[in-house]
């Protein structure tokens, strides 16, 4: 095990439900990587919505002393029985939210979901890419390839729907957002045809004088399935909304009208239902993204840093969109 003199790590610990500040730091006993598993040491912990919602409501496995956090990056520290990646081994995760997370000094991850990481990004960049990362990816692979059509994006000052957003462009089709009026000038100058500001209630109304006779082709929602469903009637003939923040369990339009095709994006179902394929279409993602993040083809939010002691306050901060981009936590 590489350089392991001790045999307990610090780790933020879910109580009960509530508020971040509600995680207690706790002295946890190092464990042992099992068959097909790695320990990761972590460097960099990524922040995300998901973290606060989860810890706010609960899950009906967490019990107290369960660590949160989907997204780490760090070096593997010890491998088990069948993993043939080396000690040392710099690699980014999307962790199972049944297991204990990244909000620890190390985490027990299957290796068959490991990102490497390139040289030349920093751990911090790295952590802050997998669960946005691979869920614009999820959301972008759901809608056919057929060029020269209009697609909305909404949400596209945060992190998935940024990304999401440079995916559709290079896809060919023409893209419309909704933002905060602070991020439209740098979203006009990555490809997008037009901008709205979501806080005004006659964006809809713009958007449709914008495209004129065309409809859309599709619309990706980061924002809520009711907001989902507000979007289903400016969707074209055989058009598809894609839900990335919940699922519509009806369909929101009735039936033989539009042909309207729904898509659920769940990005942690892949650890309880991905084959050998899946995982290995994963990891050819999370490179291809990786790389293209590197080589400076994909923008990314502003990343706020701060020191592990902190992480409760910069989630809750975080919450609150008092910290705007993604939030990085190193170790």
């Amino acid at each position: 095990m590489l350089n392991h003199p001790q045999t307990t790590y610090r780790a933020w610990t879910w109580t009960e439900k509530g508020e971040s500040a509600t995680l207690r730091i706790a002295e946890k006993a190092l464990p042992k990587p099992g068959p097909g598993d790695v320990l990761v040491a972590n460097r960099a912990i990524g922040l995300n919505p998901v973290d606060w919602k989860v810890i706010q409501r609960g899950h009906a496995d967490w019990k107290p002393g369960h660590v949160p956090g989907v997204d780490g990056a760090g070096i593997i520290a010890a491998a088990g029985e069948g993993v043939h990646l080396p000690e040392g081994l710099r690699v980014a995760y999307h962790q199972r939210l049944l297991r204990d997370g990244s909000f620890a000094e190390y985490t027990l991850v299957r290796a068959e979901s490991l990102l490497p990481i390139p040289a030349e990004m920093t751990d911090a960049v790295a952590a802050s890419l997998p669960c946005p990362g691979l869920t614009a990816w999820q959301a972008f692979a759901k809608i056919p390839p057929e060029p020269d059509r209009d697609v909305l994006v909404t949400g596209a000052g945060g992190s998935v729907g940024l990304l999401l957003a440079q995916l559709a462009v290079g896809q060919g089709w023409r893209i419309w957002v909704t933002a905060a009026k602070a991020h439209h000038e740098g979203l006009k100058g990555l490809g997008i045809a037009g901008a709205f500001d979501y806080r005004d209630e006659s964006w809809r109304t713009a958007l449709q004088a914008a495209l004129g006779p065309r409809r859309l082709f599709a619309a990706f929602d980061t924002v809520s399935g009711d907001h989902a469903r507000s979007l289903a009637p400016m969707i074209g003939y055989n058009g598809h909304l894609v839900c990335i923040q919940d699922r519509l369990e009806a369909a929101p339009l009735p039936g033989f009208t539009t042909a309207l095709s729904l898509h659920e994006v769940a990005l942690n179902s892949v650890h309880a239902h991905a084959t050998e394929r899946d995982w290995r279409e994963w990891r050819e993602t999370g490179a291809r993204l990786f790389r293209r993040v590197a080589v400076g083809n994909l923008r990314l939010p502003p990343i706020h840093v701060a020191g592990f002691d902190s992480l409760p306050e910069k989630l809750g901060l975080f919450k609150a969109q008092s910290l705007k981009g993604k939030v990085v936590v190193t170790v």
